[in-house]
């Protein structure tokens, strides 16, 4: 059951990463055309049909998926036991102990901090929709409200990763699931 439970959650984690990993290609793809625009033709605009796409708004849709990935992707790294770890005495624990270390961490460390994150964020993005901030360049694109939403979604993706990493490591410790073989394995 908890198996089940944990694996549906980690399903979900997954979906969203191998979602978010496909604009990393659009990413490569907008810079590519960024750079070539700058360096290459030294032009400002890109014209397709009736449609123009000013190099500054490119230059921003790059920061803008650049921020996506960054902050909605991060429960996927915590997923993947991709963060960065300071392990000089975890690597030599027992699975038990890791599991130990692993479930403290995510109850007194990272749910306070993405709790903290997602609940100052609040009236930031609230003030920031309120005005419907946009770019401060003339060229620049007008979403910059829907930019620093990203901020607390990404405090309730970790909050939810976090409470899927402690059921996980609780379910470890009570024997409902096998602890992992070797060290740094993914989950």
């Amino acid at each position: 059951m908890v198996t089940n439970i944990i694996n549906a959650l980690d399903r979900l984690t997954d979906l969203g990463g191998r979602i978010l990993a496909l604009l990393t290609l659009l990413l490569t793809a907008t810079l590519f055309i960024t750079v070539l625009m700058r360096y290459g033709f030294r032009i400002n605009a890109l014209q397709l049909g009736d449609l123009s796409l000013s190099r500054q708004a490119l230059e921003e849709s790059v920061l803008y998926m650049h921020c996506i990935l960054f902050m909605l992707a991060s429960a996927y790294t915590l997923r993947s036991d991709g963060h960065v770890r300071v392990d000089v005495f975890y690597r030599r624990f027992s699975p038990r102990n890791r599991a130990i270390v692993d479930l403290t961490g995510s109850l007194f460390l990272l749910l306070p901090m993405a709790g903290f994150i997602l609940y100052s964020s609040l009236d930031y993005v609230a003030f920031a929709w309120k005005l419907k901030e946009k770019s401060q360049e003339a060229s620049g694109l007008p979403w910059v409200y829907l930019l620093k939403t990203l901020i607390p979604l990404m405090g309730a993706l970790l909050i939810w990763q976090a409470l899927v990493e402690t059921l996980r490591n609780l379910a470890r410790l009570l024997g409902w699931l096998p602890l992992p073989a070797t060290t740094g394995e993914a989950h």
